[in-house]
């Protein structure tokens, strides 16, 4: 299959030469001949590559491999690439970057709504797919990280009242959102080696004071 030549071809790159860890990539294109140049291309530029031809292929691989990116052409035999998306995003949320031979704006507007993180118009050269899958890669950190704070966030009020209060008290002190007031205690409680609820506790005793003194 594509995608276990692909990662035996690719497994000696799996760390960069500064020893980190390289990012994994699933390219999915059902023309071999684009497909062999973008997983050669892009395993020498140090990412691990695996490789597929269909869509129904990448949801299998995507399922068993993890990767990090997935770099997927739009219109393939049987399953289409923003179904193959559509999939992956309910199923594990992998990002995905689109890359086709076809500029049809209904099929971008498909392909964003699916959470396409970026598009490209064949031809591509490898150094333009570098770049984009650079800009898409660090857009999908942004976003795993806004994710995993609202995460945060809502177990933290889940489990202590204190902290559901503290944040209500930085928000209306410092006019931030939810999100913004949270990461301000956490950071606070970092820097004074304290627990999140300890700083929490201690601000809603503070303004409990406050208001016993009016």
């Amino acid at each position: 299959m594509a995608g276990e030549r692909q990662e035996g071809d690719a497994s000696s790159k799996a760390m960069k030469p500064n020893g980190r860890k390289a990012l994994k990539l699933l390219v999915v294109d059902d023309d071999r001949l684009v497909l062999s140049s973008f997983t050669q291309g892009l395993a020498q530029a140090g990412y691990v590559v695996l490789g597929a031809t269909s869509g129904a292929e990448a949801v299998r691989i995507c399922s068993d491999q993890s990767p990090d990116l997935v770099v997927m052409d739009v219109r393939m035999p049987g399953m289409s690439g923003v179904e193959a998306a559509r999939i992956m995003r309910a199923q594990s949320g992998t990002p995905v970057f689109f890359v086709s031979a076809f500029d049809d704006q209904d099929v971008v507007r498909e392909a964003v709504a699916e959470g396409g993180l970026g598009y490209l118009v064949k031809p591509v050269r490898i150094d333009q797919l570098l770049t984009s899958i650079d800009a898409a890669l660090a857009r999908a950190a942004d976003i795993k990280a806004l994710k995993d704070g609202e995460e945060n966030l809502r177990t933290a009020l889940q489990g202590d009242r204190n902290i559901g209060i503290a944040v209500g008290l930085v928000m209306e002190r410092h006019r931030l959102s939810a999100a913004a007031a949270f990461e301000a205690l956490r950071q606070r409680a970092r820097s004074q080696r304290r627990t999140l609820g300890d700083i929490a506790a201690e601000l809603v005793r503070a303004a409990e004071q406050i208001n016993l003194g009016r």
